[in-house]
């Protein structure tokens, strides 16, 4: 049972109402404002801290300022609809620009190419544009639910719904976002303890133990794992894995009697069942938000068009990065492949760790393709051409998934729903363009500037130092040899629970006393469920219960990450 919105939006839809658009005057311009906002601040603080906060929950306190400002048209905003457009746009602008724009195209830049930067950025953009596309047709899928946590999505769609109705779920959201602000000033993980109130138990719990053995494990054991490669050879068996998973759910063996079958209550609040049958495409007008608006063949069409499409883009990168002259043909079609393949593992890897997490360890799992492109002995342009171009892939993908969660949230009480929520999401879809086109136009401007000046991605740099360093030739037994246990962790967690992919998610982030917040924060949501069915023997009865503990944690957690964010964008002031 994952948490749901606490409480009913304000603004449901009457019977046979659209959505709000993307495209209004008003939204259009405060979302192009926002945007421009977002991309700078993730500009700066990629190049200065190596960090790009989540700034969706600024952009939904900015919106419902502007929403209490009494003047026409300008108190249209005070939509949560509208609100959840303008926040979708800004944290879409942040991510493209500090981490699939900018990120890639100072890996050219940082190894000397600087002719190669206007090529990376081509090609960058497109991955970008691929990515979020790939989301946009797969999300509320079996592989990637809405019912699924989403962190981010939760802690924005809870913020909407305290500035639209106050009260007693306000003050318990606004109380907890200042515990997570004041935590976050005092160098704890906050955002940590949020997700541990919001995400699916077992996936966190592997999560929160690969936090702590990357905390104590140099200590302890003296390894340090990350230089002897263990997480990636986790995460490169737990991938594997994960994307068999993934290409076995693309099957659609469900029968039509079984698909009408009552989807049975998961055994641990958190949990979504493997074999859920939610499926909204067998009775459209009966849908709501228990079913699924995605079914195994639109997963199937989404990720094939998503493979055919970063084709494309490897075929574009390689000829403008001057890279196909110099192959020959065998060499140049087995670089376009991996190119592909790569970018669409690494959406896929990074997408899931941040549906169950709240991080997406997006610089590890590009590293694991540096590896692999070292392994086969790839030469330094097309390698960093490689890099830039996996790079661009993931964290728009994962952000994208963020926001539709916190539309579907808003929008759960719509009436009809499934047309309402499909409207919703496909303007949530057109508010984001509008964003990565103000990120794309920001880092095209920007760039140069802060380049010349020193100020480059820190994990671009990273990235040419391997190149340039070369591989240990011990590093690829390495990876096979931890690679099995990955395989075997995610596969006995299946893939709702992603167990493997989380558990290197959590090794791989290594961010000191996180551990301890995401199993602290289990522990209590634990007591807390059993203290609320206490005495109740009525399996309905308790399963209501639950629920309700649920929803009572998700503000808690909902408000850490919030707080925790602001204290992200505060860093601002820091490099100015």
């Amino acid at each position: 049972m994952e948490p749901s919105l606490s409480t009913p939006p304000a603004a449901t839809a009457e019977p046979g109402q659209r959505h709000p658009r993307a495209f209004e005057p008003i939204t259009l311009v405060i979302t192009i404002a926002m945007s421009v906002l977002g991309a700078l601040i993730g500009i700066v603080l990629i190049t200065s801290l190596g960090v790009s906060p989540n700034t969706s929950v600024i952009g939904a306190l900015v919106a419902m300022l502007v929403g209490r400002i009494p003047l026409g048209i300008l108190v249209r905003m005070r939509s949560p609809h509208r609100q959840n457009l303008v926040q979708s746009a800004i944290s879409g602008a942040t991510f493209a620009a500090a981490n699939s724009l900018l990120t890639p195209i100072a890996v050219p830049f940082a190894l000397g190419r600087t002719d190669l930067v206007w090529p990376m950025l081509g090609g960058a953009a497109i991955g970008l544009a691929v990515d979020s596309w790939v989301l946009y047709r797969v999300f509320d899928s079996k592989l990637l639910a809405a019912s699924n946590a989403w962190p981010a999505g939760i802690a924005s769609a809870e913020t909407i719904k305290a500035g639209d109705t106050g009260g007693r779920k306000a003050a318990v959201l606004g109380v907890s976002a200042v515990a997570g602000l004041l935590g976050a000033l005092a160098k704890l993980p906050t955002a940590a303890a949020g997700v541990g109130f919001l995400g699916n138990v077992w996936a966190l719990a592997m999560f929160g133990i690969g936090l702590l053995i990357a905390q104590y494990a140099p200590g302890i054991f003296d390894v340090n794992l990350s230089q002897e490669f263990i997480p990636h050879g986790l995460m490169v068996g737990a991938g594997v894995v994960a994307l068999i998973q993934a290409v076995l759910l693309m099957r659609n063996r469900r029968s039509r009697r079984a698909a009408a079958e009552p989807a049975e209550a998961p055994a641990h609040p958190g949990d979504t069942p493997d074999d859920t049958p939610r499926d909204a495409a067998q009775d459209p007008a009966s849908a709501g938000p228990d079913t699924r608006t995605k079914d195994a063949a639109q997963l199937r069409r989404g990720l094939i068009q998503g493979m055919v499409l970063f084709l494309g883009g490897a075929v574009v990168v390689a000829v403008t990065g001057g890279i196909a002259g110099g192959m020959s043909l065998p060499g140049l079609i087995g670089w376009v492949l991996l190119a592909a393949t790569a970018a669409l593992v690494h959406q896929l890897i990074v997408g899931l760790a941040a549906m169950h997490s709240g991080w997406f360890p997006a610089f590890a799992v590009t590293l694991i393709v540096l590896i692999v492109g070292l392994v086969l002995k790839i030469e330094t342009v097309p390698l960093a051409l490689l890099v830039g171009y996996t790079a661009s892939t993931g964290p728009a993908f994962a952000d994208i998934g963020y926001d539709f969660k916190a539309g579907w949230l808003l929008r759960k009480d719509a009436t009809p729903w499934l047309p309402y929520e499909m409207d919703g999401r496909r303007q949530q879809y057109l508010a984001q363009l509008v964003g990565f086109a103000v990120a794309l136009i920001i880092v095209a401007l920007a760039w140069k500037g802060f380049f010349e000046e020193g100020r480059v991605p820190p994990v671009s740099e990273v990235y040419v130092a391997t190149i340039l360093a070369g591989l240990d030739p011990g590093v690829m037994g390495t990876l096979l040899l931890w690679a099995i246990p990955g395989a075997l962790i995610q596969a006995i967690g299946g893939s709702s629970r992603q167990m493997g992919v989380l558990l290197a998610t959590g090794l791989l982030v290594a961010t000191p006393a996180a551990g301890w917040m995401v199993l602290g924060a289990l522990a209590v949501r634990t007591g807390y469920t059993v203290w609320r069915r206490r005495g109740i023997t009525d399996p309905a009865a308790r399963r209501a219960r639950d629920e309700e503990a649920e929803n009572d944690l998700s503000l808690v957690g909902a408000g850490l990450i919030a707080g925790s964010s602001v204290n992200d964008i505060g860093q601002l002031t820091k490099t100015l």
